[in-house]
């Protein structure tokens, strides 16, 4: 039954992927904007309704009383694709950090370009981090919050975390606001399975990191806040849900 499901949303989830891609495509030729309607009010409601009834994931969010929708950086875990899709769900408009290989994949790099994704080259160092920040300003100046992951890549929960510099040049040069996330996605979409197992996603957006701290203690209040929620996380979804406890990165 579990690979029934896990199949059956896999094919509708990556055809409204592949759809909704197509059509922003050609919207975005003629009105980018467009897109970001399109995307936000039609696919990812639906691909949030599919996660719900056909793989039986649910969708819970706390701290919602800390969700911005202009004036903010939001600096989470990411553990799963599904971050990527669901967020823009509650953050509406919000601006992903990406790294730029997405966006030179056909169809799916089209409509990551007319949304507004704000694409990284992590092999031309500073130079990427100017062009970065160019963007990020841009899209703040359009009253667009920004999506980051710290880590650069999906991890799997429990992974020793490896926070990247590049959140910190944001927080500094834009003088935001940046709002921690803390999810449990990796136990229910895990990076690079087919499966995809019943059980409830949390959410949890914690209070904002406010400008004005210096880099190492920015960098370390953030990682301290997201860890350690992500623990409690981790504990609360294994107590709620023992089948999933294998997922957990064993530490040496």
């Amino acid at each position: 039954m579990l690979f029934i499901r896990s199949l059956l949303f896999n094919i509708v989830g990556y055809t409204t992927l592949f759809a909704g891609c197509c059509v922003n495509s050609l919207i975005g030729v003629f009105s980018p904007r467009a897109t970001i309607k399109v995307w936000n009010y039609v696919f990812i409601p639906f691909m949030v309704w599919s996660l719900k009834y056909i793989a039986g994931i649910k969708i819970e969010i706390r701290g919602a009383e800390h969700i911005s929708q202009e004036g903010v950086i939001y600096a989470g875990k990411h553990e799963s694709a599904m971050e990527t899709y669901v967020l823009t769900n509650y953050i509406r408009k919000a601006a992903f950090i990406l790294k730029k290989e997405l966006t030179y994949i056909p169809i799916f790099g089209w409509a990551q370009y007319f949304y507004g994704m704000i694409p990284v080259d992590r092999s031309a160092g500073s130079a990427a981090m100017k062009q970065m920040l160019r963007h990020a300003q841009d899209r703040v100046e359009k009253k667009r919050p920004i999506i980051i992951f710290p880590e650069g890549t999906r991890r799997r929960p429990g992974d020793v975390p490896v926070y990247k510099p590049g959140v910190a040049l944001l927080y500094q040069h834009l003088n935001l606001p940046v709002v921690p996330i803390a999810s449990n996605t990796g136990f229910f979409w895990g990076k690079s399975s087919f499966m995809r197992y019943p059980g409830k996603v949390i959410f949890e957006f914690m209070s904002p990191i406010q400008p004005g701290l210096d880099k190492k203690q920015f960098m370390s209040e953030l990682q301290n806040r997201i860890e350690s929620k992500c623990a409690e996380l981790n504990e609360e979804t294994i107590k709620n849900y023992p089948y999933v406890a294998n997922k957990l990165a064993k530490q040496d």
